[in-house]
């Protein structure tokens, strides 16, 4: 509820200003609900429609299996594919809608202005960034509002309907404000003290992203926030939105003059938009009418107003507009804190959660060390006893990593297993880790994340964009389409796969969507783990260069105990028959490995699923959602071996101290190392 005549000012002209886009857009959104009447579900271009289906299975919006089962039956033109895919998604709500919408709702805070001696509600806002909170230029117009405001995190009832333990917050306007009239939206730092945790490490914070397709004609809202500033209510899936402007949403629910500021989500939880204004009605001189007709004047009250509609500014606009600004390098850094989705950092790795929902930031170390000065490390002469020897063999992404990090993160993962297992922890000062990382995107000519242009964000393929060049394109074309078979996609000549495939946009693109889809990585680290492994099997520069790097950090005798993973297990079984005589294979482990791809295991230098002579014990751990993994279980195809199946984290799938840190893998190192 809007407390200042300078922002009672602000929310009239952006009332306005929508009752004058609602009106222009009169003949289409009438378009529309002939559509909707008519049993058109999604009354949407065929361009908005297929974006909407490829980023339901990209970001697992959908269950891909359901998808199947919809669009498996008949034969289907590609619109009529996009549209049951769509179907699927609004008609079925996995059982996670519920807390994730809890989840989602934590980020959202009520903001209240001191004036005279009282607190009055302002409106609501939401966290971007672990810093960084959005809400209405008409909420906070300018620095000095925004200093008389504070915000209430948790402002709600309990499941038993009682008031909740609110968090009150400061704003720190002065390290961080920007706001923009016609898009009304400003953002603005909430303050911390250095020693705790920033507001969204405590609270979460949404992941916004500049991509399209993330809504259209006839789908469902969700809207969250505190309505004539009371405490937190939620308006659920009873509304649709109707008109969808360059910069601008049309939808209908139920929001009063508090929601200003409030966040807009899809049914995955992704912030669509910013609710800014009620439509109202307006008359032939386009003056806003009450609800009893008469002309509303500001001392009525923002309840009398006659709302026909509610207007929400789209996320996508304003994730541009911040891209346009010239910004010092300290607010373009706290800007960059919202992620790569948000197409406001470059070089960065696109690890990100797949539903856009709120989720920590990655802890990232800032060092002035050159890549090219990093090196392999070894382990302590007294390690193990003298005689026996761990070796943690990294996979790819690892180039801009210091390998003293490197080492204490696996280790930390593994003592984490080990202490479970009730076997005493190792010190990382007794692990050999041998870094190739530089040396490989030296070998590829190229920089391990390339740069992602805030166009290609919007428009790009991320097939298209990590495709390596030259012969090893062949490779990794054949690794995408045997994991995707092997995930179960439809094959070619199937009625229902034709349409499916035209409906995410190329058969490439299409087999790494399925992908993610069908498990929990991100298309962004698929391509590049299928790029790199690619590079590696089919260039002999590149291979010959790893290899000869690994070799540079290892030991030349006694007792072996291999730990690889990802990129890694492909490079270290193709190092095992190089070893020294001296240096004898007790155990090896694959973690996350590739090597059940007939692609991979036929490229290896000698080929085939071939277990090397002299390995004793062969452990492979493996997670069912990890798209690496696709050919797993290997004993399929390379025979007795023992298979540890394991859950990793949805968003950490791939992460390899969450493979070692399940106690029935590192028993395995455990005894190894400890074995008489």
């Amino acid at each position: 509820m809007p407390a200042t005549s300078k922002t009672l000012k602000e929310l009239d002209k952006q009332a306005r200003a929508a009752a004058r886009r609602y009106g222009e857009t009169s003949a289409q959104r009438q378009a529309t609900r002939r559509e909707l009447d008519e049993g058109v579900k999604f009354p949407d271009s065929p361009e908005a429609l297929a974006a909407r289906a490829t980023r339901l299975l990209d970001r697992g919006g959908v269950p891909a299996a359901a998808a199947v089962a919809k669009i498996h039956a008949d034969p289907l033109d590609v619109p009529v594919t996009n549209e049951r895919i769509i179907g699927t998604s609004k008609e079925l709500q996995a059982w996670n809608f519920l807390p994730r919408g809890v989840r989602a709702a934590g980020t959202v805070a009520r903001i209240s202005i001191r004036e005279m001696g009282r607190e009055l509600p302002q409106g609501t806002g939401f966290l971007v960034s672990p810093r960084l909170l959005m809400t209405n230029h008409h909420v906070l117009p300018d620095e000095a509002t925004a200093r008389s405001c504070f915000v209430e995190f948790n402002a709600q009832v309990t499941i038993d309907n009682t008031p909740d333990a609110a968090t009150r917050l400061e704003l720190d306007p002065g390290a961080f404000f920007l706001a923009d009239e016609r898009l009304d939206f400003a953002l603005v730092q909430i303050a911390h003290a250095a020693d705790t945790p920033a507001p969204g490490e405590t609270f979460g914070w949404n992941r916004l992203s500049v991509q399209q397709g993330k809504l259209v004609v006839g789908e469902p809202v969700n809207v969250i926030g505190h309505p004539s500033g009371r405490f937190k209510e939620i308006a659920v899936r009873d509304n649709a939105l109707l008109v969808r402007l360059d910069d601008f949403l049309h939808y209908e629910t139920d929001t009063e003059p508090g929601n200003s500021g409030s966040p807009v989500f899809n049914d995955q939880w992704e912030v669509v938009a910013l609710h800014h204004s009620g439509v109202p009605r307006t008359d032939g001189e386009g003056r806003i009418l009450r609800k009893d007709g008469q002309v509303w004047r500001q001392g009525d009250g923002d309840d009398a107003v006659d709302y026909v509609s509610n207007e929400g500014v789209r996320i996508s606009s304003i994730l541009r507009h911040l891209a346009g600004q010239q910004l010092g390098p300290a607010r373009r850094a706290l800007l960059a804190e919202m992620g790569p989705d948000s197409g406001l950092q470059q070089g960065t790795d696109a690890a990100s959660p797949m539903d856009g929902a709120p989720s920590p930031p990655p802890v990232t170390r800032v060092t002035t060390e050159r890549a090219e000065e990093h090196i392999g490390l070894r382990a302590r002469s007294t390690a193990f006893g003298g005689r026996r020897h761990l070796v943690f063999l990294h996979g790819r992404s690892q180039e801009k990593k210091i390998p003293e990090d490197m080492r204490r993160e696996w280790t930390g993962g593994l003592n984490k297993g080990l202490t479970l297992a009730g076997i005493a922890p190792i010190d990382p000062a007794d692990v050999w880790l041998p870094f190739y990382g530089t040396r490989l995107m030296g070998a590829l000519g190229q920089q391990e994340s390339l740069p992602r242009q805030f166009e290609e964000l919007t428009t790009g393929s991320a097939a298209e964009a990590f495709a390596p060049a030259g012969s090893a394109r062949d490779t990794y074309e054949e690794l995408i389409a045997e994991a995707a078979g092997r995930a179960g996609m439809p094959q070619d000549g199937q009625p229902a796969t034709e349409g499916f495939g035209n409906a995410l946009v190329g058969a490439l693109q299409g087999q790494l969507s399925w992908l993610a889809a069908k498990t929990d990585l991100d298309e962004w680290v698929i391509a590049t783990v299928l790029r790199d492994v690619a590079a590696y099997l089919d260039d002999r520069a590149v291979r010959q260069a790893v290899l000869d790097c690994v070799l540079e950090t290892m030991p030349t005798s006694g007792r072996l105990v291999l730990v690889t993973h990802s990129l890694g297990t492909v490079v270290g079984m193709d190092l095992i028959p190089k070893l020294p005589a001296e240096l004898e294979v007790d155990l090896l482990v694959t973690a996350g490995s590739p090597l059940g791809m007939n692609g991979v295991y036929e490229r290896l230098l000698v080929p085939g699923a071939k277990r090397p002579q002299g390995i004793r014990e062969w452990v492979n751990a493996w997670c069912p959602t990890d798209t690496v993994a696709i050919g797993c279980p290997l004993e399929d195809s390379w025979g007795k071996l023992t298979e540890r199946a394991v859950v990793n984290p949805r968003d950490k799938a791939h992460n390899i101290d969450e493979y070692l840190a399940h106690q029935e893998v590192a028993a395995e190192i455990g005894r190894a190392l400890t074995a008489n």
